[in-house]
């Protein structure tokens, strides 16, 4: 079982929250997260086992659920939980006339067509797709191969870590 919770906390925005967890956009989070990481994470090799992740946004400035994605996927790697790949998640928009990706916040209330997409880089599987908006499905390949794009940056960026970490923990591990 892979139990998610997503929640901001309250003086994350420039607006005050009342309630940080439990809102409509909180429970919609949560959910899309657990459907992502349901999608990656091996759950048989863990039978009657809980994995949690929980997710708390300390500063909102746009592309919640990408950072969200990213961070716990650093997390349940960090944790030594077997994922068939990592997951990486990306946004991406159509401002003016030419596709953007990694939107934030301004560009994200811009009233412009938003794209999310959570992909595993190695298989090019999208386990995660969300619009918010209208866009012209001219314009529609254009934005999500750079979302897609986008993800597979994120990605290199999460390995290289992930691979100068476990060096550096496995030379601490020697001495």
């Amino acid at each position: 079982l892979v139990n998610c919770q997503y929640s901001m906390a309250t003086f994350s925005t420039s607006e005050r929250k009342r309630r940080p967890r439990g809102d409509r956009k909180s429970q919609e989070m949560t959910m899309h997260l657990q459907q992502t990481f349901n999608a990656a994470i091996l759950t048989s090799l863990h039978p009657r086992s809980q994995i949690d992740i929980f997710v708390e946004v300390l500063q909102s400035d746009g592309g919640n659920y990408c950072a969200s994605v990213n961070a716990a996927t650093l997390a349940v790697i960090d944790a030594g939980i077997p994922m068939k790949d990592y997951v990486c998640a990306c946004s991406a928009s159509y401002l003016g006339d030419s596709p953007i990706v990694d939107i934030n916040y301004l560009e994200e209330s811009s009233g412009s067509p938003e794209i999310t997409v959570a992909v595993l880089p190695k298989s090019e599987q999208i386990v995660f797709l969300e619009m918010n908006g209208r866009l012209h499905e001219d314009n529609l390949s254009k934005v999500v191969d750079m979302a897609v794009k986008g993800c597979k940056d994120v990605y290199g960026v999460l390995d290289r870590t992930v691979r100068e970490h476990v060096s550096q923990v496995g030379s601490s591990l020697e001495t």
